[in-house]
């Protein structure tokens, strides 16, 4: 399946109906399993329905860094988005990926 971003936002947990998904390096993740972390009121709620790549590289919650945008990494930084990554394909499905 391929999203765009403005149909990646409609997953964001907001709609009890549809899943919530997470995409990180244009590959969107099922993360409906871990609502409680990423559903409305969870800790890393402003991740959903978003390529939240940048923000967990950088291990931060801060708006402008939830973006796909990973130009100017530093190379630890680029280790840790590789952690997540492995993170995410252990735990929660890949349903598509991210257009433009």
């Amino acid at each position: 399946m391929d999203l765009t971003p403005q149909q990646l936002i409609q997953f964001n947990g907001s709609d009890p109906s549809k899943p919530i998904y997470v995409a990180i390096n244009g590959r969107i993740y099922d993360v409906t399993a871990g609502k409680s972390f990423y559903g409305p009121g969870g800790a890393y709620s402003m991740f959903a329905g978003k390529d939240a790549s940048r923000a967990l590289a950088k291990m931060s919650k801060n708006e402008e860094d939830v973006c796909p945008n990973i130009d100017g990494l530093s190379e630890k930084e680029m280790d840790v988005l590789n952690d997540w990554v492995k993170k995410f394909e252990a735990k929660y499905p890949v349903v598509g990926r991210v257009v433009s």
